[in-house]
């Protein structure tokens, strides 16, 4: 695994780099070796913060934690993004869709920021992003991956953008256009 690693309001010190790649680098079971894993260290208000994305052929597996400590952020974020990737392996490689971003080990083992309120909407943020074709199963398998409530996608049956929600009881919601 590749690690690129940058700091928001934080100096990436060497024994933070240090950490990270260990910590993270036990990860290195589970993808192939030139995996790129992008990793954001940021401080806000005495809170520690870590970002680690990483992209792998059509999804991307990500989470973010805080605490009071970085190193403590560090531990929870591995263990996040590990009990992700186990949990959504065999969705991810019954459909035969990513085996080679994951080690093959891996695949063969066995089974935001305050806003005062005004009464005026302000959009704080605006996020882009490529949109592919997909089944709505498949948007399921990356909302989760990605730690989020919905998924916006380009419905590969349909052909129309959807999205796809979580709901209550470990459910999921569909909402596809009507067009009059």
């Amino acid at each position: 695994m590749r690690f690129i690693i940058t700091g928001r309001n934080i100096v990436v010190t060497d024994s933070l780099r240090t950490a990270v790649e260990e910590k993270l680098g036990k990860l290195d079971r589970f993808f192939a070796s030139e995996t790129e894993v992008h990793v954001t260290l940021s401080v806000q208000k005495e809170r520690q913060k870590i970002e680690v994305t990483i992209p792998v052929k059509g999804h991307i597996i990500r989470s973010e934690q805080e605490s009071d400590d970085m190193y403590v952020s560090i531990d929870l974020v591995e263990e996040v993004i590990e009990r992700q990737l186990k949990k959504y392996k065999n969705k991810i490689i019954d459909k035969k869709q990513n085996q080679a971003a994951f080690a093959k080990e891996f695949v063969e083992e066995e089974p935001e920021d305050d806003v005062e309120q005004t009464g005026d909407i302000e959009i704080i943020r605006t996020k882009h992003f490529g949109i592919k074709p997909m089944y709505p199963e498949d948007a399921c398998i990356q909302m989760e991956l990605l730690g989020h409530s919905f998924y916006v996608f380009l419905n590969a049956e349909t052909d129309e953008v959807n999205v796809v929600y979580k709901r209550k009881g470990n459910t999921y919601g569909l909402i596809e256009p009507e067009m009059d």
